[in-house]
């Protein structure tokens, strides 16, 4: 799996324990589906998961880790990840502007990569989509080994890092066996219209914008030769695709129709001490649906924040108040006895 600010990697035990201390949890609805960590986490046992996100970067992950059923396509994904492994590489617009202009990978693994890209375009009609999307993530995981970066699209080392310098060598992604459903969609929009017996919701929750911070997963993906700006060459779009869920004005708003929109009897909602919106707030806002159960949990930060602060000539300028912060999950019911049997099924788990 695949850098990300918001990763919930250490996480994913105490989701699937409280998933698990839910009464018949059968299928799950993850709305900001990310990297689908969780979601193909929460898949694994058996459970039908239906992943959401509106990056084409995520809804590619969850295509793969969420709707392929490896039972059906690991045989013919297996050998087109070997024949676009073979293709040959190719200096083109990506290699000039994510080596040359902006430092994300080196150029003999960008030549690669970019030649790798070029074979999934040219056999488009070949693929099937949930083939494709297998060979694009194995290829977003692949560059994600060998990038040059601190873990976000925009913050390249002035060196070339030590992995950079090794040679890109895609790999299977681990599919799991059985169904489910990918879609790219807004998350709002999603909540009223996917059903499940819970949904998981992991909002943004501050100012880190996912499709500024990956911006080259998602150019890679999309294949558009987008314009872009700045050093870290950001697609253009960057400045308009904005979520409401990164404004500190916006925010409230938001969750209140997406909490209002979800057709699931039971929540989860995962939320961080660093949120625009304060714990009393989105307490408040759960509280409407049913009776709540919260479970924290101490986090590290983002690998910036423990790098520091510095200035663009790479002088440390400043100091970071802090390296770890608290993850809360918040568990929401569709009533109090139902809250009672899980918080006591929860108990004796954890025993």
């Amino acid at each position: 799996m695949i850098k990300y600010i918001g990763s919930k990697r250490l996480l994913v035990p105490r989701i699937l324990e409280i998933v698990e201390a839910v009464p018949d949890v059968a299928s799950v609805v993850d709305l900001f589906s990310g990297t689908s960590r969780v979601s193909h986490a929460l898949k694994a046992p058996g459970r039908h998961v239906r992943a959401n996100d509106h990056t084409a970067y995520a809804h590619a992950l969850a295509r793969c880790y969420v709707q392929a059923d490896a039972d059906r396509v690991a045989e013919p994904a297996a050998q087109a990840l070997a024949e676009m492994v073979a293709a040959p590489p190719l200096a083109n617009w990506f290699t000039r502007t994510y080596c040359q202009d902006a430092r994300y990978l080196h150029p003999d693994n960008g030549v690669r990569i970019a030649g790798m890209r070029k074979w999934i375009a040219d056999h488009e009609g070949a693929l099937e989509p949930d083939v494709r999307a297998i060979l694009l993530v194995a290829l977003m995981e692949a560059a994600d080994r060998v990038d040059s970066t601190t873990g976000v699209q925009m913050a390249y080392l002035k060196e070339w890092a030590p992995r950079a310098r090794r040679a890109v060598a895609p790999r299977m992604p681990a599919v799991l066996s059985g169904g489910g459903e990918a879609y790219c969609m807004d998350a709002v929009d999603a909540a009223g219209r996917l059903e499940g017996d819970l949904a998981y919701i992991d909002p943004p929750y501050n100012q880190h914008s996912y499709v500024s911070n990956y911006h080259v997963w998602e150019t890679l993906v999309r294949w558009d030769e987008p314009d872009t700006y700045g050093k870290a060459c950001k697609r253009v779009d960057c400045r308009t695709r904005k979520s409401p869920f990164n404004s500190r004005r916006a925010i409230r708003g938001a969750f209140e129709r997406l909490v209002a929109a979800a057709r699931s009897p039971w929540l989860l909602v995962s939320f961080s001490d660093e949120a625009f919106l304060s714990r009393d707030a989105l307490e408040r806002i759960l509280s409407g649906r049913g009776p709540l159960l919260v479970v924290e949990q101490g986090h590290p930060r983002y690998i910036g924040a423990r790098i520091g602060i510095h200035s663009p000539t790479g002088v440390k300028v400043g100091t970071v108040s802090h390296t770890r912060n608290t993850e809360r999950l918040y568990l929401v019911a569709p009533n109090a006895q139902a809250l009672a049997v899980a918080a006591e099924r929860l108990d004796a788990g954890t025993a």
